[in-house]
């Protein structure tokens, strides 16, 4: 029996569940992409949040080239669910969030996105 592998732990993605994965698919999007180190209790309840559209490959990523989604953010993540008003300079907070995901990063999760957008708005304690 080798001796080194018991001292590590099991490997834990087998006992992971689907949403668990995907949060940590998120953070080591944040890490990669946004060269941040998650808040990993915020960044779990904001992807609760975002229901099942986590798990569908259309919804959970969003098209930032898309007026359609970027108004679907702004209308019913900012004002909605957020809490904001129009007047809190939402398109700007959005375009930051984007510049700081990276431009040309083609793939920009919902749940990551909102995550960056909560930071921007500081409205973590809503969560």
């Amino acid at each position: 029996m080798d001796m080194c592998r018991l001292s590590f732990p099991p490997n834990l993605s087998s006992t992971m569940n689907e949403r668990d994965k995907l949060i940590a698919k998120y953070a080591i999007d944040l890490k990669e992409k946004c060269r941040i180190t998650p808040d990993m209790d915020l960044l779990t309840k904001v992807t609760i949040e975002c229901g099942p559209s986590i798990y569908n490959i259309d919804s959970s990523i969003i098209s930032t080239s898309s007026p359609s989604q970027l108004k679907t953010i702004r209308n019913k993540f900012l004002v909605g669910r957020l809490g904001l008003s129009f007047n809190d300079n939402l398109d700007e907070g959005i375009a930051a969030v984007l510049a700081q995901y990276g431009v040309i990063n083609s793939i920009k999760y919902r749940a990551v996105m909102y995550y960056l957008l909560v930071q921007y708005f500081k409205k973590e304690y809503r969560y």
